[in-house]
């Protein structure tokens, strides 16, 4: 069976102003890509990504959650104002489009990870 060309765009990830750098130095932490799994199935609460991600503290959740607000991937809706506070996260439709890159990777990890 031949091989498809496919043209790929490479970026000049090297440079400091690239959009994909910019892109891979927010996504490439360990964390964020694991609630970014953790929030596909849809909205949760602090305490029950604890449980689903295990090894993250409390501080670095919180960080990371807020950074990923900031940066439009997750959005934080506030259940009850009054103390104590609930709140839950879920992934935006700009989160949502990470699935399927993400997604890529773990089919790659599983062909080719052990290797």
């Amino acid at each position: 069976m031949g091989r498809v060309a496919v043209d790929l765009i490479v970026p000049d990830v090297l440079e400091e102003s690239c959009t994909t750098r910019q892109a891979l130095e927010r996504l490439a932490t360990k964390w964020r890509v694991l609630l970014i799994y953790s929030l596909l199935p849809g909205p949760q609460r602090p305490a029950e990504l604890r449980r689903r991600v295990p090894g993250i503290t409390q501080k670095m959740l919180t960080e990371t959650l807020r950074g990923m607000v900031e940066d439009g991937l997750v959005a934080r809706r506030v259940l009850k104002a009054d103390p104590p506070q609930h709140v839950e996260y879920e992934l935006t439709p700009l989160g949502r489009t990470l699935e399927q890159p993400l997604a890529a990777i773990c089919a790659w990890a599983r062909d080719y990870g052990s290797r």
